[in-house]
């Protein structure tokens, strides 16, 4: 039998020269990609968030690139990531052997990331568009939610504010009248309801009361409303300033508005505090994102797209969204930017199926005579024009809108198909909108229209996937949306970064079954030498240039 021979083991063994970190980290390493992207960013904002000073601090470029490291493998947690610049070889390589405690890197996001990191994820894009990756002229938009770090059970509803202070102010109005002197007296007619008391306006009129030689039961009233009632009226009138236009709020993080998520950890269709997340990708790379407190997407596309010409300089060229954003004054948008309107709406799909094309009676499908301005029924019964209006949205826009009115369905035998009221039919109409849809229907059915539609699913609809399922990000760990947003901002630029790498090496493994092939990728300036034997990243950037955020 052979003689069993082991290497030596020696835990506690010396070395006279230590050996590098460089050495022991490989070659095709995503630190090493990291490491030459933020070389090459100008963080000179980010040093300016030091005041200067005090003992001396950790360099930013060094912090930097350990969060964002630490947010490519999925390290979010501050004291996890401290834990990790101690023993993770790349970590380490990184940082240089400096060890930043759970504290700094906590205090480093919020201080020195708020305002800088969104420009850094906007140098990285830039950097990525040199690279061929990204064009930005299209633009696939798609939302989601993400739960908010807040109580889920701290809840402020628009509703509840609104009744309590209106019995607020009946309470307040039934004070008795010889003490009232204008505190609270309604000078609105007995028609009208009661306007809501300003705060202000009862704060000084109380204070213009004389109070000499009162009983003390109108003194004890007066003292009511200044202790107990003008409080509580200024405390409503806060919390109505804080939901603005939402239908409620988180009282430990008021940016997060109350919304039903997919992602339910009762499993009942419980409302949580939450932020809902727009996002554009281009080949499966962020390229914008922004924070709105409605829950739906049906009035987020202008400001998203105003966001991203103003990171940009410029709007895309194509948006693709699904139908949750094809509202009239979206188009209109695009059609006054001259961005290309694939865009659904919500007929879009329905209206392609046999139900709806065979339904005689619907709106959509009835005859309508431009010239003389009427519908004509399957009766023949002709539906006239007997007016216009306007119908104003959440977000100011109007649009104008033609009723029109059966002349005579009295004894029709298809009425019960027709409509169910009573009287004779009517309908409202909005031409402009269903020319805006017929124009975005083109589009949408033309060639590049359908290799727009065959693309959105797999653009957007990855990356959440991505983000909530392979990263673990489903939940944010700051408060406030300003702090939210930075936070998603240093995920974003990391997993650019992370996507990049991939793409880099999914490339230069490809080329493994050409044997002694050998395939230069450009990535970054770095490029892959590929053989059947290894599969290693060369060198980065040989002759870099700064890239400015």
């Amino acid at each position: 039998m052979s003689k069993m021979v082991f290497k030596a083991y020696n835990q506690g063994q010396t070395c006279l020269f230590p050996q590098s970190l460089d050495g022991k980290l490989p070659a095709n390493s995503p630190a090493r990609l990291l490491n030459q992207i933020v070389d090459n960013l100008d963080i000179t904002k980010v040093i300016d968030t030091h005041k200067g000073g005090g003992t001396s601090s950790y360099h930013p470029r060094m912090m930097l690139k350990i969060v964002l490291f630490a947010y490519l493998n999925n390290i979010y947690s501050c004291r996890k990531t401290e834990e990790a610049a101690k023993d993770r070889l790349s970590f380490m390589w990184l940082s240089g052997m400096q060890t930043p405690d759970h504290n700094t890197i906590n205090r480093f996001r919020p201080s020195r990331l708020k305002d800088t990191v969104h420009a850094i994820f906007t140098r990285v894009a830039l950097m990525l568009v040199d690279m061929g990756y990204l064009t930005l002229n299209e633009a696939f938009i798609d939302g989601t939610k993400i739960e908010s770090r807040a109580n889920r059970y701290t809840f402020v509803w628009r509703k509840s504010v609104e009744k309590n202070r209106r019995k607020l102010g009946e309470k307040i109005r039934r004070i008795p009248e010889q003490i009232e002197e204008g505190i609270a007296q309604d000078d609105n007619p007995d028609d009208e309801p009661p306007a809501p008391i300003d705060s202000e306006e009862l704060k000084r009129r109380v204070a213009e009361i004389n109070r000499e030689n009162r009983p003390k039961e109108e003194l004890k009233a007066i003292k009511a409303i200044e202790d107990k009632h003008l409080p509580k009226l200024q405390e409503y009138g806060q919390k109505l300033k804080v939901l603005g236009g939402r239908g409620g709020y988180s009282k430990t993080d008021t940016g997060a508005t109350f919304m039903r998520m997919k992602e339910d950890h009762m499993t009942n269709g419980q409302l949580k505090p939450a932020y809902n997340l727009q996002i554009s990708t281009e080949n499966q790379f962020y390229t914008h994102y922004d924070f709105f407190p409605n829950p739906t997407d049906h009035f987020t596309f202008i400001p998203f797209s105003r966001g991203f010409e103003s990171r940009y300089g410029f709007l895309p060229k194509n948006a693709v969204a699904d139908s949750g954003y094809g509202s009239e004054e979206s188009y209109e948008f695009m059609g006054a930017n001259g961005t290309g309107k694939h865009v659904k709406y919500p007929l879009f799909h329905k209206e392609q199926k046999k139900p709806f094309k065979n339904n005689g009676f619907l709106a959509q499908n009835l005859f309508y005579n431009a010239e003389e301005d009427h519908f004509a029924c399957p009766m023949g019964q002709h539906v006239r024009n007997v007016g216009t209006g306007t119908r104003k949205s959440e977000s100011g826009y109007e649009s104008t809108v033609s009723h029109y009115q059966a002349e005579r369905c009295e004894g029709c035998p298809l009425r019960c198909l027709c409509h169910k009221s009573k009287e004779n039919r009517m309908m409202e109409v909005n031409h402009r909108l269903n020319e805006l849809r017929r124009e975005a229907k083109e589009l949408l059915t033309s060639e590049q229209g359908l290799i727009c539609r065959s693309r959105r699913p797999i653009e957007p609809e990855p990356v959440f996937g991505q983000t909530k399922e392979d990263k673990a990000y489903r939940r944010f760990r700051h408060f406030g949306k300003d702090m939210a947003k930075m936070d998603f901002a240093v995920f974003a630029t990391a997993f650019n970064i992370g996507k990049l790498y991939n793409k880099g090496k999914k490339t230069a493994l490809n080329s493994k079954k050409h044997q002694f092939f050998i395939e230069r990728q450009t990535v970054l300036g770095a490029f892959f030498i590929c053989t059947p034997q290894k599969c290693e990243i060369q060198s980065f950037l040989p002759n870099s240039k700064s890239f400015a955020a």
